[in-house]
Order: C-alpha cells, then sequence, then structure tokens
C-alpha cells in the first residue's frame, strides 16, 4: 500500500500478533510490515528496516517493554511507540511515556481504537485510552504527595533494599559511616518511619526504586 502507516508488532504470544494482523487487515491507510516476538528479533529488525509505528507489548520475555521502548525511542527517534498491555496501573503506563511511548493502549481494545491510536500518534500527537489516562493521574497525584529524595539517599535507599549494612554502604558509596546512619535517618523522617523493614515497605509499595 502506497502512503500507508507502516506498522510492526513486538509481542511474545503469536495468537495476539495475528490477532491485531487480521483485526487491522482491511484497514484503509495501514500496513503490517512485521512483527516479533521479543526485543533481541525486535531490535534486529530495525537495524536494517524501519516502521512508522510500533505496537509493544509490555510483557516480554528477554527485556522489560520499558527498556525496549527507551532504546527505540532513542535510537530511532522517527519511530512512534504505541505500549500495548494488559496492565492498567499508572505505574506501567508513566513509565512507558518516560521511555518515549506516544499512546498506550490495553489489549482488549476495540478495531477502531487501535486504528485511532495509530493514526493518531502517526499524526504527532499522544493517544491514552481512558483506562490509560485515569491511572496515569491517579499515578502522578501519588508521585507529587511522595517525599523528595536527593540522589545521595535514593542510591543508600536501594543499597538497603539490597541488604547491605552501613559499614558495607559505606565502603561502595566512598563516604563515612555517619554520613550512611544520617541519611538513613533522613529518609526514616522523610517516609515517616522507624525501622528498616518499613522503611523498605513503604518504598517497594510506593515504586521508590
Amino acid at each position: 500500500m502506497h502512503n500507508a502507516i507502516k506498522v510492526f508488532i513486538v509481542d511474545d504470544h503469536q495468537l495476539v500478533i495475528e490477532g491485531i494482523r487480521s483485526l487491522l487487515n482491511d484497514a484503509e491507510n495501514i500496513e503490517i510490515i512485521g512483527s516479533a516476538t521479543n526485543a533481541e528479533r525486535c531490535l534486529l529488525y530495525f537495524a536494517h528496516h524501519t516502521a512508522d509505528v510500533i505496537l509493544m507489548d509490555i510483557s516480554l520475555p528477554d527485556m522489560i517493554g520499558i527498556d525496549l521502548c527507551e532504546i527505540i525511542s532513542n535510537k530511532y527517534p522517527t519511530i512512534k511507540t504505541i505500549a500495548l498491555s494488559t496492565f492498567t496501573e499508572g505505574t506501567y503506563v508513566r513509565k512507558m511515556i518516560e521511555s518515549g511511548a506516544r499512546g498506550y493502549l490495553l489489549k482488549n481494545a476495540s478495531k477502531y481504537e487501535i486504528i485511532k491510536a495509530i493514526t493518531t500518534v502517526f499524526s504527532g500527537e499522544d493517544y491514552l485510552t481512558f483506562e490509560a489516562k485515569k491511572a496515569l493521574k491517579y499515578e502522578n497525584e501519588l508521585q507529587n504527595k511522595l517525599p523528595k529524595l536527593t540522589k545521595r539517599e535514593k542510591e543508600v535507599l536501594l543499597l538497603i533494599s539490597q541488604g547491605l549494612t552501613n559499614n558495607q554502604i559505606s565502603e561502595k558509596l566512598f563516604i563515612s559511616i555517619d554520613t550512611v546512619d544520617s541519611h538513613r535517618k533522613n529518609l526514616y523522617s522523610k517516609m515517616n518511619v522507624n525501622n528498616t523493614a518499613t522503611l523498605l515497605k513503604f518504598a517497594t509499595e510506593n515504586n521508590m526504586f
């Protein structure tokens, strides 16, 4: 098809790929030019070819779609990515958008909605389903309420989550044990907790890693 929007599908289930192919088979101005069942095959394809739009699953066997989306966005900025997922959590929506995705679709989307998403992002606009918009709004509100951590506090928090002691953190970050202890106390204070277990529980529940 001349001047058709060239679409590539990345999903680890061949059944999903075939389902989208058959849904879009008679869609005007849309052409499915290829597909891949993992990130490696996707990147191999784009080393020699291009596309206008990628429909990308978040859950892939060899790499999370969030990371693959970031690679594609950086290497091939003209290609627009639409997340295709069963996840409705705001965290996934936010992370895909931060990684460069221009759209977010749920796998139960109708033919009409898939076509609308493809044509919308191709024209340079973003497309989020109603559920994705709602989840993203909630996620952003949650993020705004969370305590703001410094870069060093984030590093200390991550090392605490890996089970390192103050001594080990001190050696790893080349800072004194007193400084580590000070950061730990700041983390307790900011998250309104008083021990490591509740600190890690709060950080995990709020996706702070």
